[in-house]
């Protein structure tokens, strides 16, 4: 799935989108970000084309995306290749949602333990393009590290 914004794709469309493509409902998706329902419904409607920082965070972290997509979108800019998807792969549990300060453009490091954070399969050096599941699409190889191995390393 790609999660980037598409050319001339509005905040309406690309909420929308990445929304079903996680197979969340309006409900599930407004409960993951911490924000009204009726507010997911005008951002779908496209009577909401500016976001609140609060509301841009829980967005991205219930739909697994960089704050930079949405801001991007929001802007109507086409985003940097280098945005991706960011977690700790020792932080992490799987299944859910990166911390937000992780997808920042700017971070490198784990805040909660310095490990370095991974946007590519550790195996094939696949982009991490969802968070979902535990394993990377490409090749299998789990996201998560073993309890005893830690790099410091942003790949």
């Amino acid at each position: 799935m790609d999660n980037t914004p598409q050319a001339q794709e509005t905040l309406a469309e690309y909420v929308k989108r990445i929304r079903t493509s996680l197979s969340l409902s309006q409900n599930d998706l407004a409960l993951k970000a911490g924000i009204h329902l009726q507010s997911i419904g005008k951002i779908e409607r496209g009577m909401t084309t500016k976001l609140n920082s609060k509301s841009q965070r829980g967005l991205a972290v219930a739909l697994q995306i960089p704050p930079e997509y949405l801001d991007a979108v929001v802007r109507g800019v086409a985003i940097a290749t280098s945005d991706v998807l960011k977690f700790c792969p020792h932080c992490w549990q799987a299944g859910t949602p990166p911390e937000d300060i992780w997808l920042l453009s700017r971070s490198k490091f784990c805040f909660l333990c310095g490990t370095g954070l991974r946007n590519s399969c550790a195996q094939c050096n696949e982009p991490i393009t969802s968070l979902k599941f535990r394993f990377c699409p490409y090749c299998g190889f789990p996201y998560k590290e073993s309890k005893d191995s830690k790099t410091n390393v942003f790949h």
